[in-house]
């Protein structure tokens, strides 16, 4: 039994990054319509940026994380700006195509400047043990774990109480009308890059934290798409919490049966869910008549 909750709590920290992963990809999707194949590889280069910073500044956990946000914001509002935005009004398909572009740019980027070195990201008192029960628990796991509560809760309010996640909640349900409306659409979808990298950005940080730093962080937008699939595109706090079942389900799988399927066991779980559920756990069924 004791290997048995090991197994749950350690999937649970891991599902909490898979879960920040997630909900960025729900956020743009329900913003433009598009899925970002670079979310990952946006999250790696954050990771890199703060760990440079936070090693030649010094900075503590709390203003590591504020700077792993921070870089991921930006980042997300540069490549809205600069590349996304002028492919407003082309095909879907080619929107897509230049996400995957972007991915493999940023990939050689971070190896360009970093080198394929891993890294040790030392952040004072994460490697600290917490003893619950029997359990024992990093602080930084325990910190993931808080940073999604926090960012599920956020996003709850936003969406479902602020001016603007009312508008962006316009946007995704009928872009053409929200326009008529006088909603402006290309901020709105300034504003979901920028969160879905911040999200992005803080998973990477936390992730290198834990587990170390190096330019295999970007297949945390591998790991994660099945969470955003299994949640619902168009739901962004159904996409954290199936980030936890993701997390979760993997470990069993890997600790129970073998650690080879580990890595195909969240693809295997949303083909079983989308048999019974074409649309993910949380997404709304959508009726279009012809």
């Amino acid at each position: 039994m004791g290997y048995f909750i090991e197994l749950v709590v350690s999937g649970l920290a891991v599902g909490a990054i898979y879960g920040l992963v997630a909900m960025g990809f729900a956020v743009i999707y329900k913003a433009t319509g598009i899925v970002n194949f670079a979310q990952g590889e946006m999250g790696m280069l954050s990771a890199y940026t703060t760990w440079a910073l936070a090693t030649t500044l010094g900075t503590g956990s709390l203003m590591t994380v504020f700077l792993a946000v921070l870089i991921g914001a930006v980042l997300g509002l540069v490549c809205e700006r600069l590349i996304m935005r002028p492919m407003l009004g082309e095909p879907v398909l080619s929107v897509v195509l230049v996400t995957v572009g972007l991915a493999v740019v940023l990939r050689s980027v971070v190896t360009i400047i970093w080198g394929a070195s891993p890294h040790k990201f030392e952040v004072a008192g994460a490697d600290d043990i917490v003893q619950i029960g029997d359990i024992g628990l990093r602080v930084s796991q325990l910190g993931v774990l808080g940073a999604l509560l926090l960012a599920v809760a956020g996003f709850w309010y936003f969406l479902g109480h602020s001016r603007f996640g009312v508008a962006m909640r316009a946007v995704a349900a009928d872009e053409k009308t929200a326009r008529l409306m006088g909603v402006s659409t290309a901020r709105v979808q300034a504003v979901a890059w920028a969160s879905a990298s911040g999200l992005a950005g803080l998973a990477g940080a936390l992730f290198a934290v834990i587990y170390g730093l190096t330019p295999t962080v970007f297949e945390l937008g591998l790991k994660a798409f099945p969470a955003t699939v299994l949640g619902g595109f168009d739901s962004v706090l159904g996409s954290g919490v199936s980030g936890l079942i993701i997390g979760v389900f993997e470990n069993l799988v890997g600790g129970y049966l073998s650690s080879t399927l580990k890595d195909v066991a969240g693809f295997t779980l949303i083909l079983v869910v989308l048999m019974v559920r074409p649309y993910g756990l949380f997404g709304e069924k959508r009726i279009e008549r012809v």
